[in-house]
């Protein structure tokens, strides 16, 4: 018997934290950026499909978070609205979802304060050049 669906709701969108997380941490920051650009020129140098696209995969947060959820299902067997597979499956799908709606709210955020600290420059700048 499948866990009550406010459990399984609360376990969803706790669980989509460190899959969005690690995703994030391996597709954009600057502690894996040397792997990261070997991963991305290899996903444009080889010759073979599968090597390219199999590089690709860590560069590409969506991508590499369907394979951090599937890592995480095996560690967790959470499973989402029905038991065994079907769970599992529906699981997989919407943990992806959820991991990327807080990588897009988080890359927001970060644009967000990013356009702040260039507008407080300028504007610093301005009083800097008006005394």
């Amino acid at each position: 018997m499948p866990a009550p669906l406010s459990h399984q709701f609360a376990f969803l969108v706790l669980l989509a934290i460190p899959i969005a997380c690690v995703s994030w941490t391996v597709t954009h920051e600057e502690v894996l950026r040397e792997q990261r650009e070997f991963c991305k020129r290899r996903s444009q140098e080889c010759r073979r499909l599968l090597q390219r696209k199999f590089f690709y995969l860590f560069t590409c947060e969506y991508c590499f978070s369907h394979y951090v959820t599937l890592g995480f299902l095996a560690i967790t067997h959470f499973e989402l609205l029905y038991t065994g597979w079907r769970g599992l499956l529906i699981a997989w799908f919407a943990l992806v979802w959820v991991a990327n709606i807080y990588m897009s709210f988080y890359n927001h955020l970060r644009l967000d304060i990013k356009h702040q600290n260039v507008e407080i420059r300028v504007d610093q700048s301005r009083i800097e050049d008006g005394k």
